[in-house]
């Protein structure tokens, strides 16, 4: 993974239309333009190949990332989207998202085996832990540590605790690791100062793109 830190990654989850990520495009593709890091979006696996395209059109300085992947490669499996069916779009791949985890019932060794697939099909996962003990299947070097208890709630670890749980996952194997949980314009730059955090996983903020370029601002 040569991408330039801090990542600053984008999960828009079960949201937005077509028409609406455009628009969202248009406005935050300003700002990442002037962005020294990298900058990824996960849209919904419907939007996927039109985001690439439309990435590609505009000349965006974005990467691309799906939302999760499937434990199966390509075959009689209604409803799933293979590593290798979306390998030639995306760069990344979200796997083990504790929303995943908890609303699907994804276990370790399911999750391992779509770290298997991505890595078969060159996507780099993006791996989620809930705690620096939670187990990361071999072949993962990203990692996103996302508390559950701050998810979505406006909520955030402290900076503190967050560089600490970093530290002691990079202690287990050579990782670069996220925070995500209630990421703010106001809060991003403690996560990621000193360098022992290298980029933030936003999801429910990342909505409002007047919101998620104050993020991609005050992450330089």
């Amino acid at each position: 993974m040569n991408d330039t830190l801090p990542l600053v990654i984008a999960n828009l989850k079960a949201n937005k239309t077509w028409d609406e990520i455009v628009l969202w495009l248009e406005q935050v593709g300003k700002s990442a333009a002037n962005f020294a890091g990298t900058f990824i979006i996960c849209p919904s696996h419907p939007f996927l190949a039109a985001t690439y395209q439309k990435i590609k059109n505009d000349n965006l300085k974005v990467k691309l990332a799906s939302q999760d992947i499937s434990k199966f490669e390509q075959g009689p499996y209604t409803g799933e989207t293979a590593a290798s069916q979306i390998a030639s779009i995306c760069s990344y791949a979200i796997i083990g998202h504790s929303e995943r985890r908890q609303n699907f019932a994804e276990d370790e060794p399911a999750l391992a085996k779509k770290v298997e697939n991505a890595k078969a099909a060159k996507i780099e996962p993006i791996y989620c832990v809930q705690a620096q003990e939670t187990p990361i299947p071999n072949g993962v070097s990203i990692v996103a540590y996302e508390p559950v208890f701050a998810i979505g709630t406006g909520n955030p670890d402290t900076p503190q605790n967050a560089k600490s749980t970093a530290k002691n996952i990079k202690g287990r194997g050579n990782y670069l690791v996220l925070y995500g949980g209630s990421v703010s314009g106001q809060n991003v730059q403690s996560f990621l100062e000193k360098g022992t955090i290298d980029g933030v996983l936003v999801g429910s903020v990342s909505l409002d793109p007047a919101e998620f370029i104050d993020i991609l601002e005050s992450a330089q």
